[in-house]
């Protein structure tokens, strides 16, 4: 089953205005850039259902500096909009994806020296294995970025910075409190 996703440009008063709807990651991937390379303004590409933004380009310099950007990959989807919520509503810009594909094809193939994530979060609902995987590559693409695991009891993934309990966001969110608050020189993509 392919996502939909909608393609936004921010108008220079704030408003989004949707340009384009695109069937599945790459379209996505595809209109968005092309708009970026037309337009100064702020463009986002967001799942119309969840609403959750997937990726975001030309973001102002100010607005890039101002807002700590959490990039979540998350295994099982309500978790997953559950968590961006509560970064959300923490003031945090919270890029959320499903599984490691996804993941690594925004990462590796969208973006550009001008973007930047502060931490990472690895989500539970996966085999053991999968999160090792994407943990380890994470941590070649961005050294010095910081990457939270939540996990499921008796597993940890050894390459992450932090390893906790996913089901107690009372453990991770100082974690995550403490590591955005600290990166005023954010990591970049190696």
């Amino acid at each position: 089953m392919c996502r939909n996703y909608e393609i936004f440009e921010v108008l220079p008063n704030g408003s989004p205005q949707r340009v384009a709807v695109a069937s599945g990651l790459e379209s996505a991937k595809l209109k968005l850039h092309d708009l970026a390379s037309r337009s100064r303004n702020e463009c986002y590409a967001a799942d119309p259902r969840t609403r959750q933004i997937v990726v975001h380009m030309n973001v102002p310099p100010t607005k890039r500096q101002a807002v700590k950007r959490v990039f979540q990959i998350s295994y099982d989807e309500q978790s997953g909009i559950q968590r961006a919520k509560l970064l959300m509503s923490y003031g945090y810009d919270a890029v959320s994806v499903i599984s490691n594909e996804p993941a690594k094809f925004l990462l590796s193939g969208l973006l550009t020296g001008s973007e930047r994530f502060d931490l990472f979060i690895i989500g539970h609902a996966a085999p053991e294995e999968s999160r090792q995987e994407i943990a380890a590559w994470l941590k070649v693409k961005y050294p010095k970025a910081k990457v939270l695991a939540l996990n499921p009891p008796d597993q940890q993934i050894f390459s992450a910075d932090f390893n906790v309990r996913q089901d107690d966001p009372e453990s991770w969110l100082p974690i995550v409190r403490h590591q955005l608050a600290k990166s005023a020189d954010s990591p970049q993509p190696q």
